[in-house]
């Protein structure tokens, strides 16, 4: 058991530090809204035990979670840092929240055992190793990758960090699509690939392993095909564009129907209306009745048919095999140049790379969840790569600016004495006589 439970309130607006003390926990405050770097520096502070376990809010811990990171550190006595992984239970229903923290949960559970950085999510330091590099940057105010920062100097002066795939918790966050891309972007992608270039650190572990470095390139690569093939083929390529997509997130649209979610409602409206738009202006009407249809299918079997076993059998044969059949004729209307041969090897190549996260996907929750994820990893990669060139120029600017050699201070040169603005010969004269 903890010998203490230590909770720091940063600028809370609900009544979670007075449930932490009716709880008997001990509860501190920042006194503002200062960053979890602070709230968890300042926590360390009024702890005393040897080892820290630090825990988001937003995580839900198991009855054997503080045993096992004890038994971690008692197996092994050079140990500095241990960190757990999310499990594949997730408590948000939506798509995105599911997906996300699903993500999450396989980059932990597929990634080394002998960890290159910290996770403060679920993660357990020892407190004098913890006070000796001085804790977390307090820079950063927003969670960003203060843990990531500190396990990056941890690891630079050869501490022992282990990630335990056993400690696993519960994430509750809730996830929506703006606050997933905004956080990707702004908090993870880009603060992290500036940390990398700054350290010169890019282990291939986690998020930075070959396969999705590679996964980012390709998707940087598509991403400007697709702009290229969308300004020269126009409607000949953005119609089966996005018929395809519209088609993968089947299961998307239809968990946000049954939800009544607003913005990916608008969104699919949106959609289907540019397809209907393009098909009656360029008159590719099947496109559009096809892809409506296979919509329709999708969702009268998840509404009467997915909950009995032999139906979900039987019609999930029917149904995916007119999605195929529906995406090889949406295909055809593609026009096939060297160009578009190149985008659907490196598509094929970016599926291959990620082949093992959509297995589990579709072990886990289903093909029709696996298809969905598609665009959404895509997007992710993309947006990681755009982060990551953002973050070079930043680096290359700022290397430029403190390596350029700085010009002496101008002097102006005394100007001879005039008369009235015009040169004296008179004095220049007793000037030469005197010399």
């Amino acid at each position: 058991m903890p010998a203490e439970c230590i909770v720091v309130d940063d600028g809370s607006t609900d009544d979670s530090a007075g449930v932490a003390t009716r709880f008997g926990a001990k509860v501190l405050s920042t006194n503002g809204r200062f960053g979890p770097s602070r709230a968890r520096n300042l926590g360390v502070q009024s702890a005393s035990g040897n080892v820290i376990l630090f825990l988001d809010a937003d995580v839900c811990v198991r009855p054997d979670t503080v045993s096992k990171i004890a038994a971690e550190f008692s197996r092994d006595p050079d140990l500095d840092a241990v960190m757990g992984s999310y499990d594949n239970t997730p408590s948000a229903p939506g798509y995105v929240s599911q997906f996300r923290n699903l993500m999450h949960c396989f980059v932990h559970q597929h990634s080394k055992r002998e960890a290159t950085t910290f996770w403060a999510g679920c993660g357990a330091i020892r407190r004098q190793v913890f006070v000796n590099f001085g804790g977390f940057n307090e820079i950063y105010r927003s969670p960003s990758i203060e843990d990531i920062e500190l396990g990056y100097r941890m690891a630079k002066a050869g501490r022992k960090l282990a990630l335990s795939k056993d400690i696993r918790v519960t994430h509750l966050k809730q996830w929506g699509f703006r606050n997933m891309m905004r956080t990707d972007f702004f908090y993870r992608a880009l603060p992290w690939s500036e940390l990398s270039l700054r350290t010169g650190q890019m282990p291939n572990d986690l998020n930075l392993r070959i396969s999705q470095r590679i996964s980012v390139a390709l998707s940087v690569i598509l991403t400007f095909l697709a702009v290229y093939f969308a300004i020269h083929h126009r409607a000949y390529f953005v119609m089966p564009l996005l018929a395809t997509f519209f088609i993968l997130l089947s299961r998307y649209w239809i968990e946000s129907s049954f939800s009544r979610a607003k913005g990916p409602m608008i969104l699919m409206a949106a959609i289907l209306g540019i397809m209907v738009a393009l098909g009656y202006q360029f008159r590719m009407y099947n496109i559009t009745l096809a892809v409506l249809a296979a919509w329709l299918a999708v969702y009268t079997r998840h509404r009467y048919a997915y909950s009995r076993e032999v139906w979900r059998r039987r019609t999930g044969v029917l149904v995916g095999g007119y999605l195929l059949a529906v995406m090889l004729c949406v295909w055809y209307y593609l026009p096939w140049h060297r160009l578009e041969w190149l985008s659907l090897v490196l598509l094929l190549s970016l599926l291959i790379l990620n082949k093992q996260f959509y297995t589990f996907l579709a072990a886990d929750r289903g093909k029709l969840f696996a298809f969905a994820a598609i665009p959404f990893h895509l997007l992710y990669f993309a947006s990681a790569g755009l982060a990551f060139t953002v973050a070079v120029v930043r680096h290359g600017v700022g290397r430029l600016a403190t390596t350029r050699p700085r010009r002496p201070p101008f002097r102006r040169k005394p100007r001879p004495e005039t008369r009235f603005g015009k040169r004296d010969p008179v004095k220049e004269e007793r000037g030469a006589t005197a010399n």
